[in-house]
């Protein structure tokens, strides 16, 4: 298939040869586009997808949100930028779901904004200045989600798509998946959260290397990294990404957001270590009454004995 012939150019040597590797991607984007067919996304409704952007579907406490644009490798244009956001909002609105997980259709996460639609008509892209006012170019970008967001990444998640990925709590990553901020060749810079998200998530370093280089990033590497949690078969990421979400939806669900939205805080918003300490007290406390009595019930009831972790009686 074309994205492992793209694979091997990226894996096959020790030293990034960027330019021969950006050149192989173009041209593969050429031959390939609209027929990267792996994934496991590729599949899903074929009937039912045609002239929809972004094609959501509802698994129980889970909801998957897929970008349908496989003919430009899932970039973004407004309009997907628009659903992606609805979907995403009414997802964190709806009291009945637990974990979103983002995908794209057809074999590709997503390649970025839609550059064509910006060359040809620049007005098409209204940015609002005032980030805490609106949505991102991306759609999403600025949110944030009070539930967890997975990324079921295969194929491309490069410029914009990257910072999509980035969005999410976990990557689930295929094997032949590409990372990197390949827009830096054209000179669109990183306004949906790539130079904020990436550094918090891989160290300055790291993220200044990506950043500056603009290079194409295997999922060993993003592994080694910490940007992929989870390296899957191709084929296999959004499957593997659905399962991981009912897991983490089977837990107690007020104790784990509360801690999830602590993470979130000491590591973006707190201003010393001890106010972030006293906001995890602040909403944890609250947590033991509502949960944890009836947590520490079911365990001296025998649950979660000899080593087992997930309990049909686990809610």
């Amino acid at each position: 298939m074309a994205l492992r012939a793209f694979r091997s150019v990226v894996n096959g040597n020790s030293v990034f040869r960027l330019r021969s590797v950006l050149a192989r991607y173009e041209e593969l984007s050429l031959i390939t586009a609209g027929r990267l067919c792996y994934s496991s996304a590729a599949s899903d409704h074929p009937t039912q997808t045609a002239g929809q952007t972004v094609v959501t579907e509802r698994k129980g406490v889970v909801v998957t949100v897929g970008i349908n644009r496989s003919e430009v490798r899932n970039a973004v244009n407004q309009e997907t930028a628009q659903r992606l956001t609805k979907e995403l909002s009414a997802f964190d609105q709806d009291d009945t779901l637990s974990v979103a997980v983002l995908h794209g259709i057809g074999g590709n996460f997503c390649a970025g904004y839609d550059l064509k639609e910006l060359s040809q008509d620049a007005a098409s892209v209204k940015l609002e200045q005032d980030v805490s006012q609106g949505p991102g170019p991306m759609g999403p970008s600025r949110m944030r989600l009070s539930k967890p967001l997975i990324a079921a990444v295969s194929g491309f998640a490069v410029a914009g798509g990257f910072e999509l990925a980035l969005l999410a709590d976990i990557r689930v990553v295929e094997e032949s998946a590409i990372m990197g901020v390949f827009c830096r060749r054209f000179g669109v810079p990183l306004i949906d959260g790539g130079t904020v998200r990436l550094p918090a998530l891989i160290g300055l370093s790291r993220a200044l290397d990506l950043i500056l280089t603009g290079r194409p990033v295997g999922a060993q590497e993003a592994l080694a990294y910490g940007l992929a949690n989870r390296v899957v078969p191709d084929g296999q990421a959004l499957q593997a990404a659905v399962e991981l979400a009912e897991q983490i939806s089977s837990f107690p669900q007020l104790c784990l957001r509360a801690d999830r939205n602590s993470a979130y805080h000491s590591t973006f918003d707190s201003s010393s270590f001890t106010e972030a300490m006293q906001f995890e007290m602040d909403h944890g406390q609250p947590i033991i009454s509502a949960e944890s009595v009836k947590g520490a019930g079911r365990f001296a009831a025998g649950a979660g004995r000899g080593g087992r972790f997930f309990e049909s009686d686990q809610k």
